[in-house]
């Protein structure tokens, strides 16, 4: 009956995963009302300072390409007991369901329900990757690669895109920011994510969650070049974050090696 259940997961979460992709790419081909994300993004939201450069939405390609793998991974018959993907459980299903239905109110301009949305899909992404014990546990190397570092960048990812979410909400219905400027909100939040992403990269030691938000950073920091207050500290946040990120992983690197000898 156990096997059946892990059976069931397994189905279940690739064919989730296989939905949220076909339901993006539709999304893209025939979009609602004419304009797919990215456009709704460029005209609609074109204000919203922290929204990254267009070429920063590639990284989708990276997302799907772990998520395939770790869904392909997961499938495998002799993975049926693999103790971390019981972990992972159905969390990933209500993630990408909820995917579904953000992709359905972001083009119908539900934007308020979108941010909802988006909420349900971070909240089990973080369980998972809280129950996965992220820089806690020692796994396979295939199990890191396969279940970890995929399920990592979709949160990090997921983390940044409901900043902009909620970025966009407030802008969408007038928010003034209690009389702060734009800009000076925008420095704070970069500051806050990157803090974020610095404890995630050093003390959890998850450094494809770190490099997401790097990603991201470069990404605003030449998106806004002709705003130096913003291009600053996000160019200034992602060197920085680099430099630790290349200090701690020398430095573990270092204690590995000393334990070996």
């Amino acid at each position: 009956m156990k096997l059946e259940r892990d059976l069931l997961r397994q189905v279940i979460n690739l064919l989730a995963i296989v939905a949220a992709f076909g339901t993006n790419v539709a999304a893209n081909l025939a979009p609602i009302k004419g304009l797919n994300i990215g456009e709704i993004s460029n005209t609609i939201f074109k204000e919203v300072l922290i929204i990254p450069a267009s070429y920063a939405f590639a990284i989708w390609g990276v997302i799907y390409l772990g998520l395939f793998s770790f869904a392909i991974y997961q499938v495998l018959p002799p993975q049926r007991q693999n103790s971390l993907l019981r972990q992972v459980g159905y969390f990933l299903v209500v993630s990408s369901v909820a995917q579904i239905i953000w992709v359905f109110c972001f083009l119908s301009r539900w934007f308020l329900l979108s941010l909802v949305a988006m909420l349900v899909i971070l909240i089990p992404l973080m369980i998972i990757v809280h129950r996965l014990g992220m820089g806690k546990k020692k796994i396979s190397r295939l199990d890191k690669w396969l279940i970890q570092i995929p399920l990592s960048i979709y949160l990090s990812w997921i983390s940044i895109a409901t900043i902009v979410n909620a970025a966009s909400v407030l802008s969408y219905r007038g928010w003034n920011g209690w009389g702060i400027s734009p800009p000076i909100w925008t420095v704070g939040v970069l500051i806050l994510a990157g803090v974020l992403a610095l404890w995630m990269g050093t003390v959890r030691a998850d450094i494809a969650f770190a490099l997401v938000y790097l990603w991201a950073l470069v990404a605003i920091a030449l998106r806004h070049l002709e705003q130096p207050i913003i291009s600053g500290t996000a160019g200034g946040i992602a060197l920085l974050l680099l430099l630790v990120l290349l200090w701690s992983y020398l430095h573990r690197s270092k204690i590995v090696s000393s334990s070996e000898l």
